[in-house]
Parts: C-alpha cells; sequence; structure tokens
C-alpha cells in the first residue's frame, strides 16, 4: 500500500489546532534536530491520524510515562500485527479532517431551502414530460429553465461537494477502524470497545444511498435529482450533530496508530532503553536513529552544561543532535537510543543552523542575535536544556568569544548549555558553569571524555588539502603567537569579569 504524501504543514495541523501555540519545541529546534525526518521514519506506513498524533506528542508531550500500549506492543509482535490489521484501511486517507472536527468555526447548519431541492427535479422531469406531449413551447422555456438551474446548483457546489466527499472518506475511514478495534479482545481498548457500535452507526448514516452505488446511477442521480448535493449538506449535519463523538473517535484511534508506529519502530531499532528520570542527564552508548553504522557515545552532564571540543570535522555537530533529539524522544515518547538514560523533563532548544536571509536583508550575525535573544527570552520563561554549536561565527574571534562568554553564561543561570565550539578559551572563561569533554578517535574508535581538545587540526588540514608549506609554516607561527597572547587566561573566569573582581 502506498502511502498517500502529505505535506509537513497537514502533519502540523492537529496539534496547532487543539493546541495552539502551545509547545515544547520551537521551529529553529524542530530544523536544527532534524526532527522533520526523524518523524518521516516514525510515520512509515502509518495513516494522516497517527502521524499528527505522533507530531502532537513530539511537540507537547512532557512528563508523561512512557505509552504503556506502545511499550507492550514493542514485545509482542502478534498482537502489534492483529492491531494494525485492524487500522492498515486508514492509510488510504487522501485528506486532512483534524481541523473540520477540531476548528473554531462550526460546521454550519442545513439550510432552509435544502428541502426544496427534493421537489425541484421532480418538478424539471414533469415539466420536459409535459412539454413533449403537448408542444407548448412556454412548458419548454420552464424545463429549460429549470434545467439551467439544476446546473447552476450542480456547477456552484461542485467544488465544496468533492472536498467534503475526501473528508467524509476519511471520517468513514476513521469509523470502521475504531469499528474494528472495537471487536478485538484487548485490554488496552476498552474505551474503543465501550463506543464501536455508536461509530459503526454513524459511518452508516453517512454513506450514500444505494441508489448511487449502482453501476451508472451515480452520475444521473448527481445531475438529474442533485444527491451529491443533498448528501453534501444532509451529511455535514450529522458531523456537525455527532462531533464529540468523531473527536473522541479521532483521539483514541490516532493514539493507537501512533502507538503501534512507535512500537514497530522499537522493534526493528539497533539500541533502545527506557529512560529514567532525574535531574542529571546521563547517556550512555547513544546512537542517532537516522545514522546507519553510527559509533554509540556515552554522556554525563551533573551540573549546569557542557562544553564539547574536538577537531574538525570530528563529528561535535552530530553528536549535539544525537544527543538533543534523544532528550526530546525521552520527554516525547518515554524512550531514548541508549543502553542507559536518564533525563530531566526539560524543554529543548538549540541554535545551530543560522543562515543569511537575503530575502529580509538578515545577515548571518544578525541571524545568529536574532536567535540568540530567543534562546535567552525562552530561558527567563523556563528552566531547559540549550544545544548550540558555534555561536556567534559571524563576526570577528575577539567579538565572537566575548558575545559567547557573555550569552552563555547568563544561559546556564537559567538552565543548561551543551555548547560545541572551535573557540578553547571559552572553556576556561566557562569553567566554573560548563564541565569540558572533548570528542576524538581512539584506536579507530570514537570517544568522549571529560577534558579540553589539546591537539587542533585546523592548519594541519591547510597542508592535506594542498596550501603548501610555506603557508602552513606561516600559520603555525602566527597561531603560536596569538595562543601564548591570548588563547588562554589563566585563572580567569566570566564570573569573575562579572562581578568586578581584578583579573
Amino acid at each position: 500500500m502506498n502511502d498517500y504524501p502529505f505535506v509537513a504543514s497537514d502533519v502540523a495541523l492537529y496539534h496547532r489546532t487543539v493546541s495552539g501555540t502551545d509547545s515544547l519545541l520551537d521551529t529553529h529546534t524542530w530544523n536544527d534536530l532534524l526532527l522533520s525526518d526523524y518523524s518521516a521514519l516514525l510515520a512509515r506506513e502509518t495513516s494522516i491520524l497517527g502521524q499528527q498524533e505522533l507530531h502532537r506528542r513530539l511537540q507537547v508531550v512532557s512528563g508523561a510515562p512512557p505509552p504503556p500500549l506502545a511499550r507492550a506492543l514493542a514485545e509482542d509482535e502478534p498482537r502489534r500485527l492483529r492491531l494494525q490489521n485492524a487500522v492498515a484501511d486508514l492509510r488510504r486517507a487522501d485528506r486532512e479532517i483534524s481541523v473540520t472536527l477540531f476548528g473554531a468555526s462550526p460546521l454550519p447548519s442545513l439550510p432552509r431551502w435544502l428541502p426544496l431541492l427534493a421537489w425541484l427535479p421532480i418538478v424539471t422531469v414533469v415539466s420536459v414530460v409535459a412539454a413533449l406531449f403537448t408542444g407548448w413551447l412556454p412548458l419548454w422555456g420552464v424545463a429549460v429553465a429549470l434545467a439551467a438551474l439544476l446546473c447552476a446548483i450542480q456547477a456552484r457546489y461542485y467544488d465544496q461537494v468533492q472536498e467534503w466527499e475526501r473528508i467524509l472518506h476519511t471520517t468513514q475511514l476513521l469509523l470502521r477502524a475504531h469499528t474494528q478495534l472495537g471487536q478485538i479482545d484487548d485490554p488496552a481498548l476498552a474505551a474503543l470497545r465501550a463506543d464501536a457500535a455508536q461509530a459503526g452507526r454513524l459511518n452508516w448514516r453517512l454513506n450514500r444511498s444505494l441508489f448511487a452505488v449502482l453501476p451508472g446511477a451515480r452520475e444521473y442521480g448527481d445531475w438529474l435529482f442533485l444527491q451529491n448535493v443533498r448528501h453534501f449538506f444532509r451529511s455535514r449535519d450529522v458531523v456537525r450533530e455527532h462531533q464529540g463523538l468523531l473527536r473522541t473517535s479521532f483521539e483514541r484511534v490516532a493514539a493507537v496508530e501512533a502507538d503501534i508506529a512507535l512500537a514497530r519502530h522499537l522493534a526493528s531499532a539497533p539500541v533502545y532503553c527506557w529512560a529514567e528520570q532525574g535531574d542529571e542527564v546521563v547517556l550512555e552508548d547513544v546512537l542517532h536513529p537516522l545514522l546507519d553504522g553510527a559509533a554509540p557515545l556515552s554522556l554525563c552532564m551533573v551540573q549546569q552544561g557542557v562544553f564539547i571540543s574536538g577537531q574538525n570535522g570530528i563529528g561535535k555537530s552530530t553528536l549535539l543532535r544525537t544527543v538533543g533529539l534523544n532528550l526530546v524522544t525521552a520527554r516525547a515518547f518515554g524512550f531514548c537510543y541508549a543502553a542507559r538514560a536518564v533525563t530531566p523533563l526539560l524543554p529543548v532548544y538549540s541554535s545551530m543552523q543560522n543562515e543569511d536571509a537575503m530575502a529580509s536583508g538578515e545577515s548571518f550575525y544578525m541571524a545568529e542575535l536574532r536567535r540568540g535573544q530567543e534562546l535567552l527570552a525562552l530561558a527567563e520563561r523556563q528552566p531547559a536544556i540549550f544545544i548550540i554549536d558555534e555561536i556567534f561565527r559571524g563576526t570577528n574571534y575577539l567579538e565572537s568569544v566575548s558575545a559567547a562568554g557573555a550569552v552563555l553564561h547568563e544561559l546556564t543561570r537559567h538552565g543548561r548549555v551543551l555548547v560545541a565550539s572551535h573557540h578553547l578559551v571559552l572553556a576556561a572563561l566557562l569553567s566554573d558553569r560548563l564541565q569540558p569533554w572533548c570528542v576524538s578517535r581512539v584506536d579507530g574508535r570514537w570517544q568522549l571524555a571529560p577534558g579540553l581538545l589539546a591537539d587542533t587540526n585546523g592548519i594541519a588540514l591547510l597542508g592535506e588539502r594542498g596550501f603548501g608549506t610555506a603557508v602552513t609554516a606561516k600559520a603555525n607561527r602566527i597561531h603560536a603567537w596569538l595562543s601564548n597572547y591570548m588563547a588562554h587566561p589563566s585563572g580567569v573566569s566570566v564570573k569573575q569579569l562579572d562581578e568586578g573582581d581584578d583579573v
């Protein structure tokens, strides 16, 4: 079965409709942590309803225990397949319906003139027959005028009818899945069983007439008797009347399908564990689910934060994304891609991908400043974990270090900071706040251990890339002078400077 290719904005509509702006993730963090790609990984073989529920949990769920059904299904394949078969037809849905069911604008009631539509086709047919038998020209005029009116009504509502049929198709698939799940003797589905019969009856009421399903009769019935227009109004009224049941059905079926998707994903994951809740951040042998063959690393963050250093291309950005994604999955779903995990139930915000914006005239550094302001505002609102990669790269070295030191120090007052930077001087300036850790490769294996990078490779790469020995030697001489002059302040921290100590 080929799943309908819903765009990201369609998937996000359910969360936006029921939760508004209430979210534990912002767009910048969502993009930084590649959560669109991760959501697509989770949503394989999942309908739009399950996709929307997974997206909602990623955005707003915090502190909830791991979904018990997902946890059970991950370890019970026959049970998972039984439930999966019951909701399989939902994948034929080609329309998003959460706005219809949960939107603030109520569906309109039946128009007062709707009963006239039942008589209009009859009067038209009678006038045509009378004109044929009598040959009276005025009757032909009446017949033509009534036929034109039928065509005008059909044209007026054609687009709305077509769109509503797609919405109704998805709605009926939802009710059918609800009914089929209610027929399964499973303790986790008790709530669905309670109103499965109501869902079945409502599904029947939303069907077209038997005449409409006869071969060739549908087209004649629509154009001569306006059956599609009349069904549009009447079925919409039925949906409006039973909106409460449909909302409940949507929430329960979407939750079951999301749990099935999570269980199916975990069953094929190379490693995962159910996260423990705690004040510290401990990730043992953690992996990124989007990277095949990724090397496991372990991280412990017990104080305000961690400063990550490492050579160019060693994988610092990948490490940040790995930690960030696992913190999000622990908060939203209760599991991590690790051998063991202890995580606090805190929002996660990041600054990793700032770009020039030609349309708005915003330079790279201005984009970094804007993001820095957003993070400080978020920090003032509530405690959080901030994941930052190479902050303030868009200006000169001195001002970059100065601005980065001030902003990072302020962020650590309100939350925890995980930052990667080539500016090793920041580790000394923030030593009272951030614990230094270094990413390296030892005996062909990746390793993350306490400490600071000792051997940088930025200048060595000049020689490897063919810049010549003269350029490389000159760069080394400049680096040695700068290092002695200002790269390693002894015994000086941002805290001392902030408090006005004599340094």
